[in-house]
């Protein structure tokens, strides 16, 4: 055991905890955190709870409570699948449309202000690498 080693883990958690506050911050004046515009985003056509849970990497449970505020608020409403009526379905309501439409420019500010401060070569191969590690990441029954 290499207890000199930086832990990959924290290093990437400390890293999101910091780019989150930062997108945070650009979307407090839409109303939204960076967490519910990525649901309302991802959520624009209806999408199974499982799926969407996966494309978001949360796992159902976090995904529900997540879903609560905003359910709450009229920005996404659940409803039974179209296949499968016991499947439940998440979609964005016209009000959550409106709001990720105000959220936008907003985010493309907190993108624009990573991509200045880390630099548009670093930031694009930090996505490439961070994609490349989900993929390498995946639990084998999915892969």
């Amino acid at each position: 055991m290499d207890a000199t080693r930086p832990c990959t883990c924290f290093q990437l958690r400390r890293a999101a905890r910091r780019v989150s506050q930062l997108y945070d911050q650009h979307l407090a004046a839409a109303e939204l955190s960076l967490n519910a515009y990525s649901i309302l985003r991802r959520a624009r056509d209806p999408r199974p709870l499982g799926e969407l849970a996966d494309a978001l990497g949360m796992d159902r449970t976090t995904l529900t409570r997540n879903l609560k505020p905003l359910i709450e608020a009229g920005l996404v409403q659940t409803r039974p699948g179209k296949a499968d009526p016991r499947q439940r379905q998440v979609l964005t309501t016209a009000a959550g449309m409106r709001r990720l439409h105000k959220a936008l420019p907003l985010w493309q500010q907190a993108q624009d202000e990573v991509q200045s401060r880390f630099g548009n070569a670093a930031t694009s191969q930090l996505n490439q690498q961070l994609e490349a590690l989900a993929r390498a990441l995946e639990p084998e029954s999915r892969a």
